[in-house]
């Protein structure tokens, strides 16, 4: 570890007030000095943890800061937040001021587009100063009153975290379960709710996950997880008895895979998803019989994956069976488990499918081409007229939502760009038409004043890689403004150029904001996905560093103006892309990073680990540990010049341990040859999303374009 000057020891002495009261336990290594320029960050105390792996010695110095329990690492999270706090003291004003902006481009007091099942309307609604939604309902009967189904603001009084995952009514309208998690550990507690009497039943059920469904109004199904908070179990309660009562109807051991259950559309199924990264079970469960025992609905085989949808009389499977990009097969309900699945929708080099939405006579296909969703529909009365519901503009987004109600003649969809807010549509089997229901309001904004451009980037192996960009309408293309550049890229997610009210505080400061769709989604299909894990993860960095480089060669901006963000895996990606080329940014902010890929893939307890062997590698194999150590963050950090950056983290986030970002800023600060800022901000009381509050969510996220505006030198 290296030592301070003895001048900046002499400086110990003079500590700041906001310091005063910092826990100081003996040993904890952080070494607190005054206001800037005399001011040094924390010091982590290296404690080298040394074990050999395929012939490579490996030290780990910060091994210890997993320790959670230990007094001395919540000392040195202190720490490093007092610091943070301090050194970015006078961006207060301008935090307040994004704040202020932001939060007036919200209505505050706002309710969804209600949605029909089962008789009733059902929609959410917020209140100004709350920060938590309102979950309502109203009969359909005309004139009938609304009712508070849960007041999730009720749920968070004197809770520092508060989240309702799951909220599902009984199919009579009488009961509503819920998972509510005060934890942001993802340890949730199913609560019933009796909705004639506003009551909570004696049902309460503790250590479940997200999700739960409904075969009739007293059997219910939920979910529980591993030690390692895998769901790998799914189980029968009946209302009104106790839970040693319950029965496990299925429990799946391989820790590659992950289970779920949710009722389908048409209420005729209680559906079990038995599904890994490469392969795929589903079993189903009638809602008439929900005591009897589960049916495959086809067997697993290796690296075929599938979706399974009902429609009136039979079954449809979304499989990659023979299909890169998805196919549609079919099968007549009455013979699961002994009939043969025919082809319904063939497969498509150009087409991605990626899931259905199914109605009685109608069948949505949300598929993928060109870079963008489109709607097709299908006539399941005459199986030949084929459509597409269209969009007018060149980069978009749209999403299915709300179509609870199988014998329905409309579709519900919600289409946005980066310059439309979310707008809420019915669109009309029998006519064709569509009808806006709503559009998001957004107070003050002028779609006029901003323009979307959309390109794309040969990455380097020649790879055509899209961006899509919003800007100013006076910005010029010149190389003098700056850039945030964003991206994910894993897990197949797909990044879409929705609306983002909050990014107009960067835009109105002649800032471009560019979503960079690289490999490890599903943008362009399947392919893109696969061409962006595993032993080929790497295309992802490579892509983002091409747009990069792209973005100040044509001018978009400069080295000393980009500025790149990711979170989660999309931190992953800020750790990998600043390692390789920290020279081509001006600043980074990586958001709960998964950093430390080696030493988290070889410990199975830690949560998603071992399923997760199919997404990055699994290290105990010397060829794809080999691969992993090439760029993992945390093992690639080096003596060299570092941009500025932001990291962000939360003591209680258990999908990427506080100990990975905290532990890689660590070996940063004693690694790192620049004077550049390297702060990190730990919420000491968040989960992975960070706080749960609208509000304190927008204060985050202020602060974080606070800093971003510091880096290019914007100060108002």
């Amino acid at each position: 570890m290296t030592s301070p000057s003895e001048a900046h020891m002499r400086h110990l002495r003079i500590l700041l007030s906001s310091l005063a009261a910092l826990p100081m336990a003996g040993g904890f290594g952080a070494r607190l000095v005054a206001q800037a320029p005399a001011m040094l960050p924390p010091v982590a105390t290296a404690k080298p943890k040394i074990d050999t792996l395929h012939g490579e010695i490996r030290t780990d110095n910060y091994f210890w800061i997993r320790e959670k329990s230990n007094p001395d690492v919540i000392a040195y999270l202190n720490a490093e937040n007092a610091y943070t706090e301090a050194k970015t003291k006078h961006t207060e004003a301008l935090q307040q001021k994004l704040y202020d902006e932001m939060l007036s481009r919200i209505k505050e007091t706002d309710v969804s587009v209600p949605f029909r099942e089962n008789g009733y309307y059902y929609w959410t609604a917020t209140e100004k100063g709350k920060s938590y939604p309102i979950f309502m309902r109203r009969k359909a009967a005309a004139g009938s009153a609304d009712e508070v189904v849960i007041d999730a603001n009720a749920l968070a009084v004197g809770k520092k975290f508060s989240q309702v995952a799951t909220l599902q009514v009984s199919p009579s309208g009488k009961r509503a379960a819920y998972l509510h998690d005060t934890t942001a550990l993802r340890y949730y507690t199913l609560y019933v709710k009796d909705l004639t009497t506003g009551k909570l039943l004696g049902d309460s059920i503790s250590h479940v996950v997200p999700s739960v469904a409904w075969a009739n109004d007293t059997v219910l199904f939920y979910q529980t997880a591993d030690s390692a908070r895998r769901s790998d179990a799914v189980w029968r309660h009946v209302i009104g008895t106790p839970r040693s009562g319950d029965v496990e109807v299925f429990h799946e051991k391989d820790v590659l895979d992950n289970v779920g259950v949710g009722r389908e559309v048409s209420n005729k199924y209680i559906i079990i998803n038995d599904d890994g990264f490469t392969s795929s079970e589903a079993r189903v469960i009638p809602t008439a019989n929900p005591f009897a025992a589960p049916i495959v609905v086809a067997p697993r085989k290796p690296n075929v994956e599938y979706q399974v949808d009902h429609i009136d009389g039979a079954f449809l499977l979304t499989t990659n069976e023979g299909a890169q990009n998805f196919k549609v097969m079919r099968l007549p309900e009455n013979q699961l488990g002994k009939g043969e699945w025919r082809e319904f929708i063939p497969a498509s080099d150009s087409v991605f499918i990626e899931y259905l939405v199914p109605f009685k006579d109608n069948l949505v296909v949300v598929q993928r081409s060109g870079g963008l969703r489109r709607l097709r529909v299908m006539d399941l009365k005459t199986r030949r007229a084929v459509y597409y519901v269209t969009f007018p503009e060149s980069a978009y987004a749209v999403n299915p939502t709300g179509n609870a109600e199988f014998n329905s003649d409309t579709v519900r969809f919600v289409y946005q760009s980066m310059v439309t807010p979310p707008s809420t549509y019915d669109y009309s089997f029998s006519t064709r038409q569509r009808a806006l229901k709503k559009k998001v309001e957004v107070p003050g904004f002028d779609p006029t004043k901003y323009e979307v451009k959309r390109f794309m980037v040969r990455a380097r192996d020649g790879v055509m890689v899209p961006v899509s960009m919003i800007v100013g309408k006076n910005w010029k293309q010149d190389g003098t403004h700056p850039l945030l550049e964003y991206a994910y890229g894993s897990y197949g997610a797909t990044t879409e150029a929705t609306f983002n009210s909050s990014v107009l505080s960067l835009v109105d400061r002649g800032f471009g904001y560019a979503i960079a769709h690289i490999r490890g989604g599903q943008e362009m299909g399947r392919a893109w996905y696969d061409q962006g894990k595993m032993m080929n993860k790497k295309n992802t960095f490579n892509d983002f560093v091409d747009v990069g480089q792209y973005l100040v060669d044509n001018k978009y901006t400069s080295k000393d103006r980009l500025i790149a963000n990711g979170g989660s895996a999309g931190g992953l990606l800020m750790g990998a892309v600043v390692n390789m080329r920290p020279d081509l940014f001006r600043a980074v902010v990586a958001d709960v990073p998964f950093v430390d890929v080696i030493n988290t893939m070889m410990d199975a307890s830690i949560p998603l680990t071992a399923q997760e062997w199919q997404q990055w590698g699994d290290p105990h194999d010397s060829t794809q540990y080999a691969y992993m150590r090439s760029y993992s963050p945390y093992d690639n950090v080096a003596r060299r010049a570092y941009p500025w950056m932001l990291v962000t983290t939360s003591l209680n986030d258990s999908q990427v341990g506080y100990w990975e970002p905290v532990k890689w800023v660590a070996k940063l600060r004693s690694m790192k040859t620049d004077n550049n800022p390297l702060y990190i901000k730990i919420n000491m009381a968040g989960g992975h999303g960070g706080s749960s509050g609208r509000y304190d969510v927008l204060r985050e996220r202020a602060f974080r374009y606070a800093f971003m505006l510091d880096a290019v030198g914007i100060s108002q």
